[in-house]
């Protein structure tokens, strides 16, 4: 999609990929926009979008400035948090964490973790079911409070890999903060684990 500056257009900068934290600083917005946080902030109070959902506020800034859903979402998270409508890791409708940790294993043995049901259950002392995934680069994990894991596994080299994952949806702040400690925990147990286990480590 194109941006305008003055007369002449170029073209807007690709968004990081699918996964990533939504782009709420100045110059992350600025590039992918062409404004900085400040004008969509003025902008957005101008229209008395304080008091508009979510979705309103994302929306109209797409149809009404020419940007990307993509970058309406970001513009948008960062003037609910602005403003005092959205904590840090709250999304529309609830609360969601991100943990990564990166473990000098391939990507096929870190995702053999997650996914055989006596190895899982022996570092995330936890029981919890598969709900689908994609080997050896994704799987979803049911909590059984409702809430949902995607974990994603990427290659950091031949002998190493990171695993990403997202839960949600949360509670509150305070969900987010002991879960996150949770999980930094158990991938540590996941990590020491593996790494003891490979003679390469």
């Amino acid at each position: 999609m194109a941006r305008r500056t003055g007369r002449v257009e170029t073209p807007a900068p690709e968004p990081p990929a699918a996964g990533a934290p939504r782009p709420v600083s100045e110059e992350a917005v600025r590039n992918g926009t062409g404004r900085g946080l400040n004008e969509w902030f003025a902008i957005l109070d101008a229209a008395g979008a304080v008091s508009w959902k979510h979705r309103d506020i994302a929306r109209w800034v797409a149809a009404q400035h020419g940007i990307s859903g993509w970058w309406a979402q970001g513009v948008t998270v960062g003037f609910e948090r602005a403003r005092g409508l959205r904590a840090q890791h709250e999304r529309p409708s609830s609360f969601s964490l991100s943990v990564t940790k990166t473990i000098n294993v391939p990507t096929e043995r870190l995702h053999a973790a997650f996914a055989d049901t006596r190895e899982r259950k022996a570092w995330l002392d936890r029981a919890v079911g598969v709900s689908s995934g994609t080997p050896p680069r994704t799987i979803n994990l049911a909590w059984g409070d409702g809430s949902r894991v995607a974990v994603r596994f990427e290659s950091r080299g031949p002998t190493k890999s990171q695993v990403a994952l997202q839960q949600n949806p949360l509670p509150d702040e305070a969900a987010v903060e002991e879960l996150r400690a949770w999980w930094r925990a158990r991938l540590g147990e996941l990590k020491r684990r593996l790494e003891a286990d490979d003679p390469k480590s």
